[in-house]
């Protein structure tokens, strides 16, 4: 590629594949796209995908994709939304999914108060930390 030149938007298989270390022949190119990258732009749907992808495929353990989450992002040549990327690895950490703290952290950015979702684990971890949370079938009781 000679040198770092290129300013890219890494897609979820490029972080999987580099990460994964699965693949013989995409794993290196993988790793190499993001070496040898002037910029790698990380999104935080690409992120959401990465977690569901190394929990349901990999079954890999949340502490294990929150670390490489982390070491992923401290890369020099990354840039992420990096408080949403806080929110979604402190639920990812607590047992909830990556995406919901996104969410959760994107919503409030966007002017939302109220987190509402028939997810009572999502909800539950937001009301721990005093966020206003609301599950609107248990709120008919």
């Amino acid at each position: 590629m000679g040198g770092r030149t290129v300013k890219i938007i890494a897609d979820t298989n490029i972080l999987v594949r580099a990460i994964a270390d699965d693949d013989k022949i995409q794993s290196p190119i993988a790793k190499a796209q993001l070496d040898e990258a002037e910029l790698v732009a990380v999104t935080l749907p690409a992120l959401c995908e990465f977690c569901w992808v190394f929990l349901s495929a990999y079954k890999a353990s949340r502490e294990d994709i929150a670390a490489a989450i982390r070491k992923l992002i401290s890369a020099s040549n990354v840039k992420v939304d990096a408080q949403a990327v806080e929110a979604g690895l402190a639920f990812l950490e607590e047992g909830g999914d990556f995406a919901d703290g996104v969410i959760a952290h994107d919503g409030q950015w966007l002017g939302g108060e109220t987190f509402v979702s028939f997810d009572r684990g999502a909800v539950g971890l937001l009301t721990k930390h005093g966020q206003p949370a609301l599950d609107p079938d248990r709120s008919k009781a």
